[in-house]
């Protein structure tokens, strides 16, 4: 079948090759390749294509719309090769499953010939892989003697070169005694030495060996517990090694000296480079220690007495301590500024001359907080004695303080200043607060003295002050018939400003020395506890002053009391008199209200001065804020304490005022009009209308000096004094129902100014007045009834229905007997 299918094949034209199907396969153009030969004859029977257009329709998209049946049979066969078309797939079907056939039996083969191909690979790779683990066997072998040889030629290294070092060592060692022999020789004789010792170009090599000899010798005298005595007991001696150490010491001590005069000389010539060679050699005596200590103690700041002179001049200037703290503070600025600019430059040529430059600038740094600080600081603090205080005219502690203050204040600064210079391990910090610790020891007292010694002379001025006053305006004795209200000292918000402002900069200075929280809070306390005092004692003192005042004006009055039978004279010059005293308590409780005014006033500036200043800095330690709170409200209540006992006098001396102008200006006939005809007067009574007046003109002063409980408990209890006053007064009059509209109009006019005081309980009782009044104008048989309807009146109107002048004629008790029985 297969041989027929292949003859057939055979027989057939070529149409296919498998050469078609290699490199970049195209289908299209294998396609293509097939009909080319038979379309072409195709196209050309399809006629012009003139005639096409004409002749059929075409679709917009290019293709031709299918002939009619008519055109058909007009037109025969469309497609006519399509048979040679189909003949042709067909065979070229035919030879593509040959071809097939043809590659299927390629691939066989090469599927059978890879995989003989493959065995060989992989036997090859074995036998590699087998021969790699012999290489990898050998060479870890070879590693490892490699490794052996290495680590035994490390180890021949190694003891070559300790070889080495120990000849080495053994060399310098030969050295060491050969030049300690030559040390050991004999005492003081160091003539015989060797040139190492004398030359001046090896002098760093000298100084090397001579430290190490000199360490060896000692340490040897040290095991065998030898103690060198003298030179002479080193020469008797028969073994060890005091000569070498006693040589060697001198040796060294010649050549540092040697060195040092010849750093000195460089230092002046400014040669940076030998200072340098010579400091770096003498790093090796003691560490440097003493040329670092020569260096600095030779600077011109050190040992020249103008430059100290100069300091002096500098700060205090000619006049000393009084120049002023302004001038003292710029002063100390300008000096400290010098020093600052001077240690700087010190600085750059330490940094280029010395190996240890941190030790020798803290050295410098020392020398100069102790010497040259500390000298301006001895003239400038001058501690006084708490037993003998310098007088306040050069100064006083104040002086002192304020000094001390500026002086604490620029000398932080300038050790802030040389901190940053650089000072090594120096506590600048520390050694400051050395300079100035035994100030601050009672530091706390003197501030405390100060404020009391300012308080003291203050006082002295204000008396020395009211006393040129008097003198000047000729004030009266106290036999005399007049008080003048410039005889006392007044009390001055002013003073009271002065001594918180004292005790403002007091602790602006705690804060400035004390560091720690719980010292400040105490110093704190202890400085704002004297300003209490201080205020409580002046406004205490300037109350009582004021109160004086009040107690003479009342002895004024009861000295002119007269009575009744005395002759006109007599009465007129008393009553003049009496005015006088008047008008002398009317200006002593001018005087004390304006003293309230002024402690409130006061009171208030040291309450805002404790809120804004002393409050922050006595928070951060437990209980010290409620306890200033609690002297503050001790303090405060010395003054109130005062306050009332003055308020109460001045109730008292307005009081005798009004009985006075009542006593002298209400008439009989005020209360009781002559029944002559004419119309009743409905105006105020002259006394009343004096009262009114004089209380408006003395309250005046009293409503603004007061405030808060003090206005109120005040102008309730001088209401109340009022009220009891008036009735006792209209208890000296009777009255007829004319009068007793009269009484009703002044108890209105007094109702309306006591309503000024805003006390409900005054207000009420001056309206149950008016309504009382009311006894003497209503009808004889009305008046049970207006006690029935008005119990708030029964028990004083009870007594005042008697002063009616009908009360006997019109039976007035009989009326009222059931109410009078009831009350």
């Amino acid at each position: 079948m297969v041989s027929s299918r292949a003859d057939s094949a055979a027989s057939l034209p070529l149409i296919l090759d498998i050469e078609d199907f290699k490199g970049d396969f195209s289908f299209d153009a294998l396609f293509g390749n097939l009909v080319n030969e038979i379309l072409p004859s195709f196209q050309e029977d399809d006629g012009d294509p003139a005639e096409g257009i004409a002749t059929q329709d075409t679709l917009p998209n290019g293709h031709m719309r299918a002939p009619s049946d008519t055109a058909k049979l007009v037109q025969g066969p469309l497609f006519p090769e399509v048979d040679a078309l189909l003949t042709l797939f067909k065979d070229s079907c035919k030879e593509l499953v040959d071809l097939r056939r043809q590659i299927d039996a390629r691939l066989q083969n090469l599927k059978q010939d890879v995989a003989i191909q493959d065995a060989k690979h992989r036997k090859t790779l074995a036998e590699l892989e087998k021969g790699v683990d012999g290489l990898f066997d050998s060479f870890a072998r070879l590693d490892s003697r490699i490794s052996s040889v290495g680590q035994t030629a490390a180890k021949i290294g190694d003891h070559l070169q300790s070889a080495d070092s120990q000849r080495e060592v053994a060399s310098q060692t030969i050295d060491l005694i050969k030049y300690l022999m030559e040390f050991n020789s004999s005492p003081g004789d160091l003539m015989e030495l060797s040139p190492l010792f004398s030359d001046d170009s090896r002098v760093a090599e000298a100084a090397s060996i001579a430290q190490k000899l000199r360490t060896f010798a000692e340490e040897d005298i040290g095991r065998h517990g030898v103690n060198v005595q003298s030179a002479a007991a080193a020469a008797n001696a028969s073994r060890g090694l005091e000569v070498a150490v006693a040589n060697l010491q001198d040796y060294c001590n010649e050549l540092e000296n040697r060195l040092l005069a010849r750093f000195d000389t460089a230092s002046q010539r400014r040669e940076l480079s030998t200072m340098a060679e010579c400091a770096k050699i003498l790093s090796q005596f003691n560490r440097g220690t003493s040329a670092m200590q020569h260096y600095v103690a030779s600077r011109p700041m050190f040992i020249d007495v103008e430059v100290m002179n100069t300091d002096a001049k500098l700060v205090l200037g000619d006049q000393g301590l009084q120049v002023g703290t302004n001038n003292i503070a710029r002063g100390l600025s300008t000096l400290y500024k010098e020093i600052t600019e001077t240690v700087r430059k010190e600085s750059a040529t330490i940094q280029a001359v010395f190996p240890s430059a941190n030790d020798v600038m803290s050295i410098l740094v020392q020398r100069v907080l102790e010497q040259r600080v500390t000298a301006i600081l001895d003239k400038l603090l001058i501690k006084p004695s708490l037993m003998n205080l310098p007088p306040v005219d050069q100064g006083g502690l104040l002086l002192y303080l304020r000094i001390l203050g500026v002086a604490y204040e620029k000398t932080r600064e300038l050790a802030k200043d040389l901190q940053v210079l650089g000072c090594g391990d120096l506590d600048v910090e520390g050694l400051t607060e050395s300079l100035f610790s035994v100030h601050k020891e009672e530091y706390p007292e003197h501030e405390q003295a100060s404020l009391r010694q300012l308080y003291q002379a203050k006082m002295e001025d204000l008396r020395a002050e009211a006393q040129q006053q008097s003198d000047a305006v000729g004030v009266v004795s106290r036999s005399k018939t007049s008080v003048s209200p410039t005889a006392h000292q007044q009390i001055s918000v002013t003073v009271v400003t002065d001594f918180v402002r004292w005790n403002e900069e007091a602790i602006s200075r705690c804060t400035l020395f004390s560091s720690l929280p719980a010292t400040l809070a105490n110093n704190v306390k202890s400085v704002f506890n004297v300003l209490l005092d201080q205020v409580s004692q002046y406004l205490t003192d300037g109350l009582e002053r004021a109160r004086e005042s009040l107690t003479e004006a009342a002895a004024l009055r009861d000295r002119f009391v007269i009575g009744a039978s005395v002759s006109r004279r007599v009465a007129a010059a008393a009553a003049s008199a009496a005015e006088a005293a008047a008008a002398a308590g009317e200006s002593s409780f001018r005087s004390f209200m304006i003293a309230v005014q002024r402690c409130v006033s006061s009171i208030a500036l040291v309450q805002q001065f404790f809120s804004n200043t002393v409050a922050r800095l006595l928070l951060p330690v437990d209980g010290a804020h409620s306890a200033s709170c609690e002297d503050m409200g001790t303090a405060v209540s010395h003054v109130e304490g005062a306050v009332r006992k003055g308020l109460l006098q001045c109730i008292d001396t307005v009081m005798a005022e009004v009985e006075r102008l009542l006593s002298t200006e209400q008439k009989p006939t005020d209360y009781r009009s002559p029944d002559d005809g004419n119309l009743p007067d409905h105006r105020p009574t002259n006394a009343c209308m004096r009262v009114v007046g004089y209380l408006s003109r003395a309250l005046e002063v009293a409503f603004t000096a007061l405030e808060g409980l003090n206005k109120q408990s005040f102008l309730t209890e001088l209401g109340d004094r009022l009220h009891r006053g008036l009735l006792n007064h209209w208890q000296k009059f009777s009255f007829n129902p004319s009068g007793g509209l009269r009484l009703k109009r002044d108890i209105t006019e007094y109702g309306d100014f006591v309503r000024r005081f805003s006390a409900p309980s005054i207000d009420e009782k001056f309206e149950l007045l008016g309504i009382m009044a009311n006894v003497f104008i209503v009808a004889p048989e009305s008046l049970a009834s207006l006690f029935e309807g008005t119990p708030g009146i029964r028990k004083d109107g009870l007594r005042f229905v008697q002063l009616r002048d009908d009360y006997r004629t019109a039976k007035i008790a009989s009326r009222i007997s059931s109410v009078a029985a009831e009350s």
